[in-house]
């Protein structure tokens, strides 16, 4: 009963240092990783005031922190980003790390280390802090500007690098003489064990999770994410593999799957509790009475982590013909350490080749740097236009992603509402991006080649992954009032000017939504649609003229009241009627089941049965019947293909046919 009663006291101070640091850190504008690890010093048994006395039980919750954070990275892990900035990205991250690594390696063996200690702390001041370099490029705005892209596609090969750190530091006593093949035997069982694995993972991973999508069960699909990542870890231990290996192949297994934001999404908070535990306990275990025991090797690491990083970084980012200004914020934005500092410190302290006091350095020199990087964000442009001004930098390149109204429309839901502003969208080749929660939506969109992407856009991630920063507006037409009122108070956070145009069910709702930010809310069905429109069209500047006529095309084909004296153009929506064939393949089938509006683009306004009975505004559970004529209204070419699917089993499978997708978040 002490026991129990020492763990929930114990756990409460782990999580009152957590709050209260990462809340210091927070109002002093800093990385809430500092404020972790400081919280983690109050409460540690070396300074007075409360003391965690059972630390072994939370280094339990802070393995299953770092499972965590390798999971996101192996799904964050993009080789197309990498691939896109080709050379400086793939190429310049390797060789600076290679480089950063052997100088690390070389300079802390003058201050006396021993071969293995000095090529572990090589390997930490190689690495830079992912969660601060991200933080602190969107918090300037700079995260889709050149040097941002750059900075974080180096950063992918550090994500790597660590992977390959963290497998190699184990079997580094093996480089003593005439063990030296013991590495080479360790990496080819894990390859003999993980690649049959990977294989089998591959194929199994995303058809598990699209199973478990579709059953609409959001517990279910938290439970079902943090089961691959804990069990692939659990794996990749008992084949005598590290538990983070596990853990970043798992990610990356789902990386490239169409469910991939949304586990991202899911499992963040809880990531983010176990990666505070983790940094808290890092900050438990220091003495900070012995954190200025080894000043030659504190001095060192920061001169690397600073002026080597600058220099080198600098000279390779300009190696790859970027201009000198991107060079310098690239080669600025990387000079820190940070999470897999720690996480690598960790493992070379379980391995036994690293003691307290390097350990120690390792922390002393992170929470100095980041605090230094903090500062040199902030100067670095103010040096680089009083350069410009005397003429010895070039002009900075032009911002991108700034939200201007060049960018896509982001669509949240796509019922009949939703697709009814879709094809509007398409009608005037508007670029937008849906996002929605039922995977087979979702997958009927990828067959039509319209960027869609599965997810809650409750979760601020999925709208970041969404482009919410690049989009000229945002539309939630869902049904479900909560669900509608998180998403616009989540994109009004991320972005407080972007347009956002809502569906309500009641006043009060309406009145809800318009709290939470909404530029335009809107009651409900029909005239909610032609609303929508409206302001769409409006608000992207497109020619009121032809924005008028489509309206009174689509207000004739839902039976609305059509203003008068606007003449449309040629290239419009039609209303037509067709006749169901019997062979046809969508016979027998419900709107839901045939995806009548994701595969065509095409809106059923009416059905009028064989016997003559009609219903207007058929639901998605309406049946479609052999000799049923459905009365459709969408583009020509659209409505010819509906009619071949109608009519001609085969043009229906050709209907199936996949063409090549496009990446979700890149309309």
């Amino acid at each position: 009963m002490s026991t129990d009663a020492n763990f929930f006291r114990d756990l409460a101070y782990v999580l009152l240092a957590a709050g209260v640091g990462g809340g210091v850190a927070r109002l002093a504008r800093q990385p809430v990783i500092i404020g972790y690890v400081l919280g983690g010093i109050l409460v540690s048994p070396f300074t007075p005031g409360p003391v965690v006395s059972e630390l072994h039980t939370f280094d339990l919750f802070a393995e299953i922190g770092v499972i965590l954070l390798m999971f996101f990275i192996g799904v964050e892990f993009s080789p197309q980003e990498l691939l896109r900035l080709r050379w400086v990205g793939l190429v310049g991250g390797t060789l600076g790390v290679l480089a950063m690594t052997a100088l690390g390696f070389a300079a802390v063996r003058l201050v006396g280390c021993q071969r293995i200690p000095a090529l572990i702390v090589g390997m930490i001041v190689s690495t830079a802090s992912t969660l601060v370099l991200v933080r602190l490029l969107l918090d300037r705005g700079e995260l889709h500007a050149r040097h941002g892209r750059v900075a974080v596609g180096i950063t992918l090969v550090d994500d790597l690098a660590v992977v390959i750190f963290i497998f190699l530091i184990p079997s580094l006593g093996a480089l003593e003489p005439g063990r030296i093949t013991a590495v080479g035997i360790a990496l080819v069982k894990a390859g003999a064990v993980l690649l049959p694995f990977g294989v089998l993972a591959a194929k199994v991973f995303p058809r598990l999770l699209a199973r478990v999508a579709r059953t609409q069960d959001r517990e279910l699909f938290l439970l079902v994410t943090l089961l691959l990542s804990v069990g692939t870890a659990a794996l990749s231990q008992a084949a005598g593999l590290s538990l983070a290996l596990g853990a970043f192949l798992a990610g990356l297994l789902i990386s490239g799957s169409d469910y991939a934001h949304e586990a991202l999404a899911r499992l963040l908070p809880l990531r983010d509790v176990f990666v505070a535990v983790f940094f808290v306990t890092v900050g438990v275990l220091i003495d900070p009475r012995t954190l200025l025991d080894n000043v030659p090797l504190v001095s060192v690491m920061i001169g690397l982590v600073v002026v080597g990083k600058l220099v080198v970084w600098t000279l390779l980012v300009r190696l790859f013909r970027e201009t000198w200004r991107t060079a310098l914020l690239v080669a600025v934005s990387l000079t820190q350490i940070g999470e897999f500092a720690f996480l690598l410190a960790r493992v070379g302290i379980s391995a036994g080749h690293l003691d307290q006091a390097v350990f120690n350095a390792t922390l002393l020199t992170a929470l100095l740097t980041i605090l230094l990087n903090v500062a040199l964000l902030q100067l670095a442009p103010r040096w680089l236009t009083g350069w410009k001004r005397a003429g010895l930098a070039p002009p900075a390149l032009p911002r991108e992603g700034d939200g201007t109204r060049g960018g896509h429309v982001i669509l949240c839901g796509f019922g009949p509402l939703g697709s009814a502003v879709g094809e509007a969208l398409e009608t005037f080749k508007v670029p937008f991006l849906v996002v929605d929660t039922d995977p087979d939506t979702i997958q009927g969109l990828a067959e039509r080649g319209v960027p869609s992407l599965y997810g809650d856009a409750q979760h601020e991630r999925i709208l970041e992954h969404a482009g919410l920063s690049r989009a000229a507006a945002l539309l939630v037409t869902l049904r479900e009032a909560d669900a509608a009122y998180g998403i616009v108070r989540a994109a009004r956070r991320l972005h407080p000017e972007i347009p956002i145009l809502a569906r309500a069910g009641s006043a009060e709702e309406q009145g809800r939504l318009r709290s939470a930010g909404a530029t335009g809310v809107v009651q409900p069905r029909l005239e909610g649609a032609a609303y929508l429109i409206q302001e769409t069209l409006t608000r992207l500047g497109l020619p009121a003229a032809r924005a008028d006529a489509y309206l009174n095309r689509f207000r004739h084909a839902m039976d609305l009241p059509v203003r008068q004296g606007l003449s449309g153009p040629d290239v419009l929506p039609d209303v037509r009627e067709i006749r169901l064939a019997a062979s046809a393949e969508l016979s027998d089938q419900s709107l839901r089941e045939a995806h009548v509006r994701e595969r065509f683009g095409v809106l059923v306004l009416a059905v009028r049965r064989a016997d003559g009975t009609s219903e207007v505004t058929p639901s998605p559970e309406t049946i479609l019947r052999p000799g049923d004529r459905l009365r459709v209204f969408g583009l020509p070419l659209q409505i010819a293909a509906f009619e071949a699917a109608a009519t001609d089993p085969a043009a229906a499978a050709s209907g199936r046919e996949k063409p090549e997708r496009r990446r979700a978040g890149a309309p």
